[in-house]
């Protein structure tokens, strides 16, 4: 499908100020402390985001500079304006923010569209899938006004059982696509004449959520970023197998594992009937060897933990109330989306590790899906840098800079590489 062409979202953040979107050189004028407002703030050539996170608020600049805001941050609010290192004021951009709700299988669901002042009907419009965190996205992450903040009209909603929006929690992933469907035509309804083309972007689990719902809300494009191309037993696998190569073990261990992973698989789509002699014959078998207590991955490492008896008699509650359909294959859904896409990989990611699905993304590219691939060097989960220590574990920093500019640069059709260590060709 050709992609419909719109202006570089640079242009369109240029033309909103021109036209007189609020902005400000840093002035040397005094401060007054007040209440954080969420929204975008901007200079004449950068912007932050605020977000709530909890009881307190969150600055998110557009390169992925982050933290929270409170004594000596970096950050600071005022009404209608922040203040940057103490000495420059940013005003607060105005944007078109309308609040809504709308039904999907029943259950109420609060939603929120974010547009530029300029939006008009040139405008890229994307919807938002989040990951698998209980947290509902209304005013809560940078993503929506990261996208907005580059001249990119964006729909986020609380997934069920999440923020303002009915439900139970759920990872049902075509139970949540059905969702995205339904925010999909309510983003559409809500900003009709003012959007050109139409994305859908998932983050995290969000990746497996994205292509289900892709031909039924009419997406023009997807994007996912730091998603996985293998089912939810692969992730475990790999998660595990990585944790073990991580804290020096071989072939030999990562063999032994592959046992275990395969039992855990089979308790977890039975519902803990097939299998419970195996786990406890593995159990007594490696119980007292090092790595067995390193194990981890997705699943893994609670059914480990449980006896035979304890397992089969109570499962386990808190994965049990997740309603998961075990029978989604990502390269089947996959290989059913015509559209373009955008895959965002994390070179060093520990949840969902990068080698099985690149290994994957490739091949569908050879039988000639239309896929662009960037993998972003030394950043883990959530395209977060960190600091590694000697014991292994690791301190997020920020969100790896360019990662922002290439969500909404797909988004306006105007990739202007390079992003990251390089594109996968």
């Amino acid at each position: 499908m050709q992609r419909f062409l719109t202006f570089g979202v640079a242009a369109a953040w240029l033309v909103g100020c021109a036209a007189g979107v609020d902005r400000a050189e840093p002035v040397a004028i005094p401060f007054a402390p007040g209440a954080c407002e969420v929204g975008v703030y901007q200079s004449a050539d950068s912007f932050v985001t605020i977000t709530r996170r909890g009881e307190g608020m969150r600055y998110t600049f557009n390169d992925g500079r982050t933290g929270n805001i409170g004594d000596g941050a970096q950050v600071e609010c005022g009404e209608g304006v922040v203040q940057v290192d103490k000495s420059h004021i940013w005003q607060k951009r105005a944007m078109r923010v309308t609040n809504t709700e709308f039904e999907s299988l029943g259950v109420r669901l609060a939603g929120q569209l974010i547009e530029p002042a300029e939006a008009g009907p040139n405008t890229p419009l994307v919807v938002l899938a989040h990951g698998s965190e209980e947290l509902g996205w209304i005013e809560a992450v940078s993503y929506p006004y990261q996208f907005a903040g580059r001249g990119v009209s964006v729909f986020v909603y609380d997934k069920r059982g999440t923020g303002r929006s009915e439900g139970s929690y759920s990872q049902n992933f075509p139970q949540l696509a059905d969702d995205l469907v339904a925010a999909s035509f309510e983003a559409k309804r809500l900003a009709a004449d003012r959007f050109g083309s139409f994305g859908l972007f998932g983050f995290s689990q969000g990746g497996w959520i994205v292509p289900l719902a892709a031909e039924r809300a009419g997406a023009d494009y997807i994007g996912i970023g730091y998603g996985l191309v293998v089912d939810i037993l692969e992730e475990d696998a790999s998660q595990v197998e990585l944790e073990l190569r991580e804290a020096g073990y071989g072939d030999d261990v990562i063999a032994k594992a592959k046992e275990m992973t395969d039992v855990t698989a089979r308790l977890a789509i039975s519902g803990y009937s097939d299998g419970l002699e195996d786990l406890s014959a593995l159990q007594t078998k490696y119980g007292d060897e090092d790595w067995f207590s390193l194990v981890r991955g997705g699943f893994s490492g609670i059914i480990l933990g449980m006896s035979a008896d304890d397992l089969g008699q109570n499962g386990i509650p808190m994965f049990d109330r997740l309603n998961i359909d075990w029978s989604i294959k990502p390269m089947d859904v996959l290989r059913d989306v015509n559209v373009p896409q955008l895959w965002v990989l994390a070179q060093n990611d520990r949840e969902a590790p990068v080698s099985k699905t690149l290994e994957q993304l490739l091949a569908l590219r050879g039988e000639g899906k239309d896929l662009k691939i960037f993998m972003f060097p030394d950043t883990d989960h959530g395209m977060w840098e960190y600091q590694q220590g000697s014991d292994g574990s690791r301190i997020l920093t920020r969100v790896t800079d360019r990662y922002y500019d290439l969500l909404a640069d797909w988004a306006g059709a105007s990739l202007q590489p390079p992003y990251a260590m390089s594109e996968v060709k």
